[in-house]
């Protein structure tokens, strides 16, 4: 927490916010160019769509990842070069293809062949890239079931589309969002590498690898840097490119933002529930519906903080109606003794996937302020 975000929090602001310093965001742009400076960064929008962000970025000279044409639009509102943004999404309405065509969005993904007939369609002459699956071990949030295709599959999809007017111009894969091992990066290049070898004997000859996002920020333990998973990933894309590395991209969203904020939230009941249970049930003006989606499955593990003193063992759950707005049973939080009804209550690190993952109502809640400075 930056002195900057901590005197704001100070000037006790009205909960549930979220207090978000861009001069973090600018020093994770920095330290990734460093860390990988062969690679263009496409910033994954959905991870914070926030304008105050998106013009930070794109005054940077930053790339996005757009998943919807609403994103689009806010990144060229924002002042981003459409020829920088990449329709990443592999599930797109025709008109949100057209209308991206239209405006000079030169890059879009898709897995499928619907998908690639779509794109042939409503965006003639685009260049194209096939996500592919690969493994998500080590990812705290796995993204493997819905998207991307064989390796196989899409060397035959991107061999249909130049006769689809479409020019196949590379291969892309997730490893998973908040990836806590490099070497996961390693195995998809090595997977990918396959197909760039495998269709340039076929006549094709891709351009670009995009190494989508999964770069991970600490939140209750730590993580690798920037640097070490830019040393694995050279290394393998030397390994199996030689020479010829492609043109990279990556699209970090958490890695950019996820440390840059903070959530601050209040204690709006604190009670011991069953007599048997020594632990304390905290229910916060902020819930899974309110932005901690990511806490589904407990996947995601905040570090929460709620002033000093002794601590005992507490549930976390959030204010609706709703069963499952629990946050946190089965992982162990502790938060002083003395947190009583009213008490402010600090969600660290929760820059990313929060204010875009909020509920625009449920129950009644309203979704919480954003607070940039």
């Amino acid at each position: 927490m930056t002195p900057k975000v901590t005197s704001f929090i100070d000037s006790m602001p009205a909960t549930p916010c979220l207090v978000l310093d861009l001069d973090v965001v600018a020093e994770n742009y920095a330290a990734l160019r460093r860390a990988l400076p062969a690679a263009a960064i496409y910033y994954a929008v959905k991870a914070n769509p926030a304008p105050e962000i998106l013009r930070l970025l794109a005054a940077a000279d930053s790339g996005f990842d757009a998943a919807s044409l609403k994103e689009i639009e806010d990144c060229l509102a924002a002042g981003a070069d459409p020829a920088r943004i990449s329709f990443g999404n592999t599930v797109k309405k025709p008109a949100a293809i057209a209308a991206a065509h239209a405006q000079g969005v030169p890059l879009y993904a898709f897995d499928s062949a619907e998908e690639l007939e779509k794109i042939a369609a409503h965006a003639p002459g685009a260049k194209v890239y096939c996500r592919i699956a690969v493994k998500n071990e080590g990812a705290e949030w796995p993204l493997s079931k819905k998207f991307g295709t064989t390796a196989a599959r899409a060397q035959e999809l991107l061999l249909a589309a130049p006769a689809l007017g479409l020019v196949p111009h590379g291969v892309s894969f997730h490893v998973g969002s908040q990836q806590t091992g490099a070497l996961a990066y390693a195995l998809a290049i090595a997977q990918a590498a396959m197909i760039f070898t495998d269709l340039k004997a076929r006549g094709v000859e891709l351009k670009m690898l995009n190494l989508g996002g999964g770069f991970p920020v600490r939140y209750q333990r730590d993580v690798p840097g920037a640097d070490e998973f830019a040393d694995v990933i050279m290394a393998a894309m030397v390994a199996h490119f030689g020479n010829d590395i492609p043109d990279m991209l990556i699209e970090p969203g958490r890695a950019m933002v996820g440390n840059a904020g903070i959530v601050v939230a209040e204690a709006i009941l604190v009670c011991q529930r069953m007599p048997e249970d020594p632990r304390r049930w905290v229910y916060l003006d902020i819930g899974r519906f309110g932005g901690l989606a990511e806490t589904e499955g407990e996947a995601i593990r905040y570090r929460i903080t709620a002033g000093a003193g002794p601590t005992g063992p507490v549930v976390l759950a959030g204010p609706t109606c709703d069963g499952v707005d629990v946050m946190y049973e089965q992982t162990p939080y502790e938060l002083p003794l003395a947190l009583h009804s009213g008490g402010r209550v600090l969600i660290h690190d929760t820059g990313a996937y929060v204010t875009s993952y909020a509920s625009q109502g449920f129950n009644g809640f309203a979704p919480l302020a954003e607070h940039y400075i």
